[in-house]
């Protein structure tokens, strides 16, 4: 009894990397793409999102398990593999940097002005949001984010599970008649790719989660077995919160005749009013505050997992000395996402699905070098279900992103 003891208290002082992947997965392809998705096409793309957890679960596991038994990160893997890999992954990371730390920034202060009264300027709520996210990472750096990140989570998940209870009881309320659109359009092909590529999260985030592990090690010792719970928790928690966001677009906006807009900041005061018709009026506070904080911990992990990749990466080329602080990267990287968002505030919408379709596109590339880091020299015994999953997911996003680039081109 002691040493099971022992063991939960092992794997509870280890958990931290997987809740971070969880936190920054969240905001755009869980609270606006998942949900935009039950509101658009009802339950129509509840098997689609299962799947692609299912798929892509082998590749965002190797980061951790990677760095568990070869105790250096991806990124190290990456480079020797080859130059070739290992730029392509920054050039990557560079684009994603930018335009998520601009997106998930102006979806945050657009979730804090509809909370607050009167009619403050997004600009200076952007301004504000950013200043909290770079002083508690700045003055508390991995301890300040590991616990933020497990408070978000813990009443995230709480308030959305009451939340899909209490819409599953007051049932569907589209008419039972109602046939809504299909996603299966060459229309529709553009915003399924953007969902596949966020869901869970874009695979560069394998990367920054083999980072976390690492900054995680550095505090704590963690083994193999700790390690993998606190991804898997982290992974499926995130998969679960998925289907529970697009629960409630099918429950209580799908077939509604307001249009469901599609932008990012009109679609969250509509998230706003979904939860609140369905919690009840007195919720409104409540409501607007953990939306608030679940694109709060997402823009506060984006800010600190960008900037500790490209911080690893220039040091690893040597173009950075190894002393070179941490602040300095999310300054440069704070600074171009608020610029993104003075100067092309209009462009934003497309530049994110840029992102994503980007980060779409390029996951058969990176999660095929994820497996191949495991599969060579010295290579990482797989067991034979997770080889086979990952061939079944390397076949299905690689045949995916050739299909849309036919459509496409």
């Amino acid at each position: 009894m002691e040493a099971q003891q022992q063991g939960w208290q092992g794997r509870l002082q280890a958990l931290g990397p997987g809740i971070l992947m969880a936190t920054a997965a969240i905001g755009g392809s869980h609270l606006v793409a998942s949900t935009q998705a039950g509101a658009l096409f009802g339950w129509q793309l509840v098997w689609l999102i299962v799947l692609v957890n299912i798929l892509k679960y082998p590749f965002f596991r190797f980061g951790v398990q990677y760095t568990l038994e070869r105790n250096e990160s991806l990124l190290e893997g990456y480079q020797r593999k080859g130059k070739a890999y290992f730029y392509s992954f920054i050039v990557l990371m560079i684009i994603a940097a930018v335009v998520n730390t601009a997106g998930v920034l102006l979806l945050t202060a657009s979730l804090l002005q509809y909370a607050l009264p009167g009619n403050v300027s997004i600009t200076l709520l952007c301004w504000v949001v950013l200043a909290a996210c770079l002083l508690i990472l700045l003055l508390g750096h991995y301890r300040a984010l590991d616990a933020v990140s497990k408070i978000i989570m813990l009443v995230l998940t709480v308030t959305t599970l009451i939340a899909v209870a209490i819409a599953w009881q007051n049932g569907a309320q589209a008419p039972p008649d109602y046939i809504g659109p299909s996603p299966w359009t060459l229309a529709g092909m553009g915003f399924l790719v953007a969902l596949m590529g966020w869901m869970p999260a874009p695979i560069e985030i394998s990367a920054i989660s083999s980072l976390w592990l690492k900054e995680k090690q550095r505090h704590v010792q963690i083994t193999r077995s700790q390690g993998l719970f606190d991804f898997n928790l982290g992974y499926w928690l995130t998969a679960g919160l998925a289907l529970m966001f697009l629960s409630l677009g099918a429950l209580v906006q799908y077939g509604n005749e307001q249009p469901i807009a599609v932008a990012g900041g009109a679609f969250a005061q509509q998230l706003m009013n979904m939860y609140v018709s369905t919690i009840g009026s007195w919720s409104r506070p409540l409501v607007a505050l953990v939306a608030f904080l679940c694109m709060f911990g997402t823009t506060i992990t984006v800010l600190d997992g960008y900037a500790r990749s490209l911080h690893a990466s220039f040091t690893q080329l040597g173009w950075i000395a190894s002393t070179a602080p941490l602040n300095y990267w999310l300054l440069v990287q704070a600074a171009c996402g608020m610029a993104l968002i003075l100067f092309f505030k209009s462009a934003l919408a497309p530049m994110l699905t840029f992102a994503m379709t980007l980060a779409f596109l390029t996951t058969p590339v990176f999660a095929w070098l994820n497996y191949s880091l495991m599969q060579g020299t010295n290579g990482i015994a797989l067991s034979l279900p997770l080889k086979l999953l990952s061939w079944i997911g390397l076949c299905y996003l690689t045949g995916f992103a050739l299909l849309f680039l036919v459509f496409i081109f």
